[in-house]
């Protein structure tokens, strides 16, 4: 197995990705809505990088896309859904969904239905 980052350029990633998010949008006006499954833990560390650059809380929330896919019928029989945990008014957020792979945009596509719906 080759290793792309080690600790170090994952935290240094994560820091320059919180910077980059604060230069468009004011960590007040902010919320993080972590993909499930990967999503979720890179979503709780940007809130952590956010709390240490600006000192402001942003909520994060959980988003189970699973019934939105348009694979669904490759995924099984009985596809495993899990909760979705947005417990905070998402009206006037800037909201940034945060997963760990982006190829095609069709992850991103069925998590803006699903936040549509929600």
């Amino acid at each position: 197995m080759t290793q792309i980052m080690d600790e170090q350029a994952i935290r240094r990633a994560i820091t320059r990705m919180a910077h980059e998010i604060l230069e468009k949008a004011p960590a007040t006006d902010l919320a993080l809505i972590g993909i499930r499954t990967r999503g979720v833990t890179i979503a709780q560390r940007l809130k952590e990088a956010i709390r240490t650059i600006e000192g402001h809380d942003v909520p994060t929330g959980i988003l189970d896309i699973t019934l939105y896919r348009d694979d669904l019928t490759l995924v099984g029989a009985k596809p495993l859904v899990r909760e979705t945990l947005i417990d905070f008014d998402i009206t006037a957020k800037r909201i940034v969904l945060v997963d760990d792979v982006f190829y095609t945009g069709r992850t991103i596509r069925a998590a803006l239905d699903a936040l549509t719906d929600f």
